[in-house]
């Protein structure tokens, strides 16, 4: 089965034993996570293919947390021309990478 799933504000599409990163959730390493914001699903072989307005009623994702972590430091520079205005910065965005178990219609 195939699913599309919203999380974090994004939309990711996902199958059973996939591992993603996507944005950071609250919960422990080792512990599940019930996705009930999806917006599509549809069999490996696309015969079957449910979408929803907007959501689909029932549809579940279980998945497991496998880390808490940050991605690598991403470089903000601010420069505006000819007005001596300079600024560096420097950001790392949180994530939670998880792998699908269950998808359930």
């Amino acid at each position: 089965m195939i699913a599309v799933i919203k999380t974090g504000g994004k939309q990711y599409k996902v199958s059973p034993s996939d591992k993603l990163k996507i944005e950071k959730i609250e919960g422990e390493e080792g512990s599940k996570v019930i996705f009930d914001s999806v917006l599509m699903v549809s069999s490996k072989d696309a015969k079957e293919v449910v979408v929803g307005e907007p959501l689909i009623k029932g549809a579940k994702v279980e998945a497991k947390i496998l880390k808490q972590g940050r991605h690598d430091k991403v470089t903000v520079v601010k420069h505006k021309a000819k007005k001596r205005y300079n600024r560096n910065g420097s950001h790392r965005q949180p994530y939670t990478e998880i792998e699908i178990e269950k998808i359930t219609k």
